[in-house]
């Protein structure tokens, strides 16, 4: 598969977090990279609560979004300058925020988050389903043809 890449700086403010995300996932689909539904909806989340969480807590005028697509899957990247990392755990069940961390593990394959020299990269990556080479055989079918 072709490697792929969009990078955005994004304004740090509420605002500009829905316009990021709908121009990254314009990219996304215009990768003709064959993406189901499924994971371009995941990206469209994930993307969507980093960049909130990096807006959020920015002391800067802008954050930075990168997604890459090489391989076997897709990487989103949000970089900001506030060094403070995220204490991800379960979201407090009264509380308006503090979910966006715990769809990013529901949503993601793997996440993390990285100390940079001015602030921190948080980052995800969901992994691209894989399609077998042959034809899908059930195994009650395969014991059935040995009888």
């Amino acid at each position: 598969m072709t490697a792929h890449q969009f990078a955005l700086p994004v304004a740090a403010n509420p605002a500009a977090v829905a316009t990021a995300r709908h121009r990254a996932v314009d990219a996304i689909k215009g990768w003709d990279a064959a993406l189901s539904t499924e994971v371009v909806h995941a990206a469209e989340l994930v993307i969507s609560e980093l960049v909130t969480n990096a807006v959020r807590h920015s002391t800067a005028g802008q954050v930075c979004l990168s997604v890459r697509l090489e391989g076997q899957s897709l990487r989103i990247e949000v970089r900001d300058d506030c060094s403070e990392l995220p204490r991800p755990g379960l979201p407090d069940p009264c509380s308006e925020s503090g979910r966006g961390l715990f769809l990013v593990t529901a949503l993601a394959d793997r996440h993390g988050v990285e100390p940079t020299a001015v602030g921190k990269c948080s980052w995800a990556e969901i992994a691209l389903p894989t399609r077998p080479d042959g034809p899908i055989v059930s195994p009650l079918v395969a014991q059935r043809s040995r009888a």
